[in-house]
């Protein structure tokens, strides 16, 4: 039978389609034609598969034999060399050399070398987590991720070297020996602050900026936007870095999410399992759009917003980077995902990272209310310009903005000793696990995702704590955005009450003072202590 389907996967972002590679080998003089939308990595897939198989020891199609593969659905666009592997191993069923039955089920995922050696690509975990979900249970993958393709439950995978070695193990017979498979190309990506930096900090360093401290830990709590203020040299940028050590492990779900994007972009190595903590990214202001949000040529790759899904993005002096960049940052802070648009596609990542921002009062950062002396010497349109971002769309949907002020000498107790990100983080993940329980069945696990209609519905707050959030709403002190995210931010105090008190706790007249606190940064009314009953 001339005819033969073997199965790959293309992808969309982040998204899998199950892809039947079809191969016809008939009558009709030497040609290869390959159809369906390919792109020009696809087109040129017939002269690295020629020569593939020829070099592998098979035979290609007789000279006499017309060979045409369609990549099917034929409406969806196809990009990347990973196709090789599949449409090389349909055009050998099609010829005879390969059983069809051995095809049944299976998914096949590489690119060919000329000499028929496999080579690594990215995207491997999405991929393989598409073809699960549509009933594929075998698939094919260059070895050096073969570890990556079986972290998908219920898969079995085979990592191989070689054309050659996938041809012997569809058709039962001993698996000859091949040059082993370099690692992807390209060094791997990390954010400027290295993981080995970040495990080394600890909240117990930071001496003072307790009110600061406690904004962060009610953001970890709740995934909650925090825009952090203040002269350089306060402290910001030190407390930002350890966020990430205030967040328990991810789990089953948010690793496999957050993996799948570091497959995609490309980053992940050979021998990186699950990804179970939350990742830390700082790009600087200089950083494009597209790397900063998800673009590049070619198939769309993730920015360092999805690759901080489940984390932090830290986004020091971010008045700085560019207009575009800010308004972008929009969609991610409301839904939880990033939409990157082209001509002929339009593709979502996951972005449902919390966002950290940190701010000078002025361009020079000189500029304080606290010190005897100003040695600012913005002109007044750099200040202007500069402000106008700390007030524009953005900034209304952070959900905590708080002033941090340099350290004075009575604010430091040197008998007290501060309290270690290990103890905030135990207070964390158990205000997150209540979150977790509340939300089951819903797409989202955190009170900051949580939709409004479903919080006035479902979640509401008591009459006496609406009275006055709707007081500060018609005042004008809140937006109507505003008014949603002190809701989101009482739940989030009343978890972590719960926590501390043993008892169950709703959002009361106490938790929503300290919320509008929060949310407007204003000084807390009443110390906060980290870990009691706030109000």
């Amino acid at each position: 039978m001339p005819f033969a389907t073997a199965r790959t996967v293309s992808l969309h972002g982040a998204l899998g389609h199950l892809v039947d590679v079809q191969a016809d080998v008939s009558a009709g003089g030497s040609h290869f034609v390959i159809v369906g939308r390919p792109d020009l990595s696809l087109r040129e897939a017939g002269d690295r598969c020629r020569m593939a198989i020829v070099n592998s020891d098979f035979a290609w199609p007789a000279t006499t034999r017309r060979v045409t593969v369609l990549l099917s659905p034929a409406d969806l666009v196809k990009r990347g060399p990973h196709f090789d592997l599949a449409v090389a191993v349909s055009i050998l069923a099609a010829d005879g050399v390969v059983p069809h039955d051995a095809l049944l089920h299976t998914a096949f995922i590489g690119e060919l070398t000329l000499d028929g050696g496999l080579r690594c690509v990215p995207g491997v975990l999405p991929m393989v987590l598409a073809a699960a979900d549509r009933g594929v249970r075998h698939v094919f993958v260059p070895e050096p991720q073969a570890r990556e393709a079986a972290m998908v439950p219920g898969m079995a995978v085979l990592g191989l070297r070689s054309l050659a070695q996938v041809v012997a193990e569809l058709c039962g017979e001993p698996v000859p020996e091949a040059a082993p498979v370099a690692p992807m190309s390209g060094s791997r990506l990390l954010s400027w602050r290295g993981e080995e930096r970040l495990d080394e900090v600890d909240l117990a360093d930071l001496r003072g900026m307790a009110d600061a401290k406690y904004a962060a830990e009610v953001a970890a709590a709740g995934g909650h936007a925090l825009l952090l203020s203040g002269p350089k040299g306060a402290g910001k940028t030190s407390l930002a870095e350890r966020i990430p050590g205030l967040l328990p492990d991810l789990g089953s779900e948010e690793s496999l999410e957050l993996t799948a994007v570091h497959s995609l972009a490309g980053v992940l190595e050979p021998g990186d399992g699950l990804i179970t903590r939350p990742p830390f990214s700082a790009p600087h202001h200089d950083a494009s759009k597209s790397s900063l949000i998800g673009g590049g040529s070619g198939q769309v790759r993730p920015g360092e917003i999805s690759r901080a899904h489940a984390g932090v993005l830290f986004l020091d002096e971010f008045p700085l980077f560019r207009n575009d960049i800010i308004e972008a940052l929009r969609q991610p802070l409301e839904n939880g995902d990033i939409t990157v648009a082209r001509a002929d596609e339009s593709v979502t990542l996951p972005a449902r990272g919390m966002l950290v921002l940190a701010c000078n009062p002025c361009p020079c950062g000189d500029w304080s209310a606290e010190t005897a002396r100003n040695h600012c010497t913005c002109k007044v349109p750099q200040l202007r310009d500069y402000r106008n971002k700390l007030t524009g769309p953005l900034a209304d949907r952070v959900d905590i903005t708080r002033h941090v002020a340099p350290l004075r000498r009575e604010q430091h107790d040197p008998f007290t000793p501060p309290e270690t990100s290990a103890e905030v983080q135990v207070r964390v993940a158990a205000a997150r696990a209540r979150q977790h329980q509340r939300y089951t069945g819903c797409s989202w696990r955190l009170n900051a995702h949580v939709p409004s209609p479903f919080l006035r519905d479902r979640w509401p707050l008591s009459e006496a704590a609406q009275r006055m959030v709707d007081r500060d709403l018609y005042d004008g002190r809140i937006s109507s955005r505003g008014a949603v995210r002190v809701q989101r931010l009482a739940w989030t105090l009343a978890d972590l009450a719960s926590v501390t008190s043993g008892r169950d706790v709703v959002p009361g007249v106490a938790q929503v003072a300290v919320a509008l606190q929060l949310r407007k940064g204003e000084p807390l009314a009443v110390r906060t202590t980290a870990g009691r009953e706030a109000g």
